[in-house]
């Protein structure tokens, strides 16, 4: 080959948006600093969080006295003192911390604790020192406050996720591991924007794509030894580092010696990501640091109290609803022939079949049909989904389109048949198709709604949708619950995935 040959093959691979290795002139790149959109956010969310402080003490204070006196003249300094408290309690439970914000749950809890911790230092100094403080007071202006921080930070955050949806606001990625395993996330990290991760380039073991990467449009920057010349290339806030054994402690620790003064975040992505969390502890062993992994809590008192929640929770539903289920089933009636409900039979618990109930949103000849359209199916698993199903009858779709047709459930809920919250109930020729991984999700009650469908519904390829439910029987918790029943909302009144 010429060295004109050779020039061209470089820019043609250029061109194709994959660059297998980078000279010292790139790694040289400084790296810029934190975003503009990131000191955008912190700013408005401490903004945000100073008038929440004013907020709450203004409330208080005017609940409490009604107008100015010389009673209330120590109080009305608490104008001025509580946002600078309320900051310094929020900063105290690391409530600013960048790991904690843009998504997650761990955010509004660091300031439900700030709140408490607040509330209990007041408490204490007050006795401790004998002060005259109001308890109206107090118990008025610091919930107000946590309440509106809480309230103006998931703005923000929603904010942000529209940002993230227009792929602004975005983090640059370098993503390092095996081939498979990185195409494998960058399907994913797609899939979810609102993470807010945009991989911008890979470092493999082999230095080149040979496989999988091959259908992305992402640039492979050499090997393992070129991370940080990556990092300084792709100008990347973060590092993203796959489970690989040509990564060890050592290696690891060498790279996060390299990214600290760039002040890049390094993540490590453990292969026990589906089951870590509470039940994970790091416990020393003679002085050398060993990963516990404590077994699914399947019984005991969290879970009758789950069976309490599910069933009070489905009466109160029932009751709000009755006007809309009535309605619902008078417009089935009006529109197609046949029954407004339609039942079903699902396999619940530990394997045992039960008789689900939603509002029919096909017509009655759809089982028949089925096998006319078996070849249309666009699912990857076991179910049979398709966008434009013609069985679908006019009023089903807006049915399906905001899951009302799911809402007879809650009287499966009421009887105990079903959870709020929990995997998909399969069919039985779906578990008869199961492998034994699967079966896993038979091991608690199926629920009306669970991560799958807050996660995408029905676009979700079926290993996903798996994965999922899967994840939720390893790390079930009633405020895991209670933050997918938020999230089942916000999932309803999108149109994606309802087919």
């Amino acid at each position: 080959m010429t060295v004109t040959e050779a020039r061209e093959s470089i820019q043609d691979t250029e061109a194709r948006g994959r660059v297998y290795s980078i000279g010292p002139q790139a790694a040289s790149r400084p790296y810029r600093g934190q975003p503009g959109w990131q000191r955008k956010y912190f700013a408005g969310i401490v903004c945000s969080d100073v008038a929440a402080g004013v907020l709450g003490a203004a409330l208080a204070f005017f609940a409490r006295f009604g107008h100015f006196d010389h009673h209330s003249r120590v109080y009305a300094l608490a104008l001025v003192a509580l946002p600078a408290v309320w900051i310094a309690a929020l900063g105290l439970s690391r409530a600013f911390e960048k790991r904690y914000l843009f998504v997650g749950t761990e955010e509004y809890q660091r300031v439900v604790h700030a709140a408490v911790g607040l509330t209990a230092v007041v408490a204490i100094v007050s006795y401790g020192l004998e002060l005259p403080t109001s308890r109206v007071f107090v118990l008025i202006a610091i919930p107000t406050a946590a309440a509106f921080s809480i309230t103006a930070r998931f703005a923000w955050r929603k904010w942000l996720h529209r940002m993230r949806r227009s792929g602004r606001c975005m983090k640059r990625v370098v993503l390092v591991g095996h081939e498979s395993s990185v195409a494998a996330l960058i399907v994913q990290l797609r899939r979810e924007h609102y993470h807010g991760l945009n991989v911008v380039a890979a470092c493999l073991p082999t230095e080149r794509p040979r496989g999988a990467l091959l259908e992305f449009n992402t640039r492979v920057r050499g090997s393992f030894d070129r991370i940080a010349e990556a990092v300084a290339a792709e100008r990347a806030d973060t590092v993203i580092v796959l489970s690989c054994p040509e990564i060890d402690g050592q290696a690891l620790r060498r790279l996060a010696w390299k990214l600290e003064r760039s002040e890049v975040d390094l993540i490590v992505a453990s292969a026990l990501v589906d089951v870590a969390g509470d039940r994970t502890t790091v416990r020393p062993v003679d002085g050398l640091p060993m990963l516990h992994l404590d077994h699914a809590r399947l019984t005991g008192v969290r879970r009758v109290a789950k069976d309490a929640v599910d069933r009070l929770g489905a009466a109160f539903l029932l009751l709000m609803l009755a006007p809309l289920l009535l309605a619902a089933a008078f417009l089935i009636r009006c529109t197609s022939p046949g029954p407004a409900l339609f039942k079903q039979e699902r396999i619940g618990k530990d394997g045992q079949p039960f008789t689900i109930w939603k509002f029919r949103t096909m017509y009655t000849d759809a089982e028949r049909r089925l096998a006319e359209i078996a070849h249309l199916n666009e699912s990857d698993g076991v179910l049979f989904k398709m966008k434009d199903d013609p069985r679908i009858t006019t009023v089903g779709k807006y049915l399906r389109r905001f899951s009302i047709d799911e809402f007879p459930q809650l009287v499966n809920v009421l009887r105990g048949d079903m959870s709020l919250v929990g995997p998909r109930p399969p069919l039985a020729v779906e578990v008869a198709a199961y492998e034994s991984d699967m079966r896993r999700r038979l091991a608690v009650k199926p629920g009306m709604t669970g991560l799958w469908q807050v996660s995408g519904r029905s676009d979700l390829p079926w290993e996903e949708a798996v994965r999922l439910d899967l994840r939720y029987v390893e790390h079930w918790t009633l405020s895991l619950d209670f933050v997918i029943l938020l999230r089942t909302v916000t999932a309803i009144l999108r149109p994606q995935g309802a087919y």
